[in-house]
């Protein structure tokens, strides 16, 4: 299955077993699927297997935010990330104006919208201050917004 993440500029593909399960999470992450032909099978992974190698890419987020409380760091915390609107954590007061734009006009953090920003922060929303060039694998997004998806919600 040949998976692609279409952004303004390039589209970045990748190549994963054509399974039933990885149609449905790739493209209920917003990321557009293309089954090609001949394209194999393999053994279909469950949801806590995704969020497992989920905790190992978000390893990379530990430096700037907070994953297993609630508290403010450099970034804002990820606790309950997925569904909150955008700009809304209330402790913490670094939010760009950008990001603060974005918020304002409705963004929430859903599966399409993180999958977006994750692959590249700065071309997604642009003026926001977050140092993090993004994460380019499409099934390193997935399995990251799988894990984020995992945690307890405040």
């Amino acid at each position: 299955m040949k998976i692609a993440i279409l952004r303004e500029r390039r589209a970045h593909e990748t190549r994963v077993a054509a399974t039933p399960e990885t149609v449905k999470r790739f493209a209920g992450y917003g990321l557009s699927v293309a089954v090609e032909k001949g394209a194999g099978r393999a053994a279909a992974f469950r949801d806590d297997d995704y969020a497992a190698a989920g905790a190992k890419i978000a390893n990379r987020c530990k430096a700037c935010h907070a994953l297993d409380k609630p508290i403010a760091k450099i970034g804002p915390h990820l606790v309950g990330i997925v569904g909150r609107p955008v700009a809304s954590v209330a402790d913490f007061t670094k939010y760009s104006d950008a990001m603060k734009a974005s918020g304002a006009a409705g963004a929430v953090w859903d599966a399409a919208t993180l999958s977006q920003y994750l692959a590249d922060p700065k071309g997604f929303i642009p003026g926001n201050s977050m140092a993090f060039p993004g994460i380019k694998k499409p099934e390193d997004i997935a399995n990251l917004i799988a894990y984020f998806e995992s945690l307890p919600k405040p």
